[in-house]
């Protein structure tokens, strides 16, 4: 089964948020066919959560997990130990009062 590329993915949840009026920023450009993403959702109020992709061993199913969460300064300090350990990571910053982040929607897993 082909697999979509991770820029398409990228471009098309960036996209997704646009509809929503959720703005949404690349912090760091991963690689395009292969990488990894990192979703963190800033709420502008010091605090934020960063999400990781990974799969249910139980369901064979993509899933969005919690990676950290609470002061946004902590979270960017995980975000940056990720990108340490894996230079093909994208990360995607994304602002919302409300803490939307689409993630839950289908098609995004």
């Amino acid at each position: 089964m082909a697999r979509l590329t991770t820029r398409f993915w990228v471009d098309a949840y960036l996209a997704r948020l646009g509809f929503a009026n959720i703005p949404a920023y690349v912090v760091a450009h991963g690689d395009d066919h292969a990488g990894a993403v990192l979703v963190k959702l800033a709420t502008l109020d010091g605090r934020a959560v960063a999400f990781t992709r990974g799969f249910d061993l139980m369901s064979g199913e993509r899933k969005w997990t919690e990676l950290a969460s609470g002061d946004e300064r902590e979270v960017d300090a995980s975000v940056a130990k990720q990108r340490s350990f894996d230079p093909d990571l994208w990360v995607i910053e994304v602002e919302d009062r409300a803490g939307r982040h689409l993630l839950d929607e289908d098609g995004l897993a």
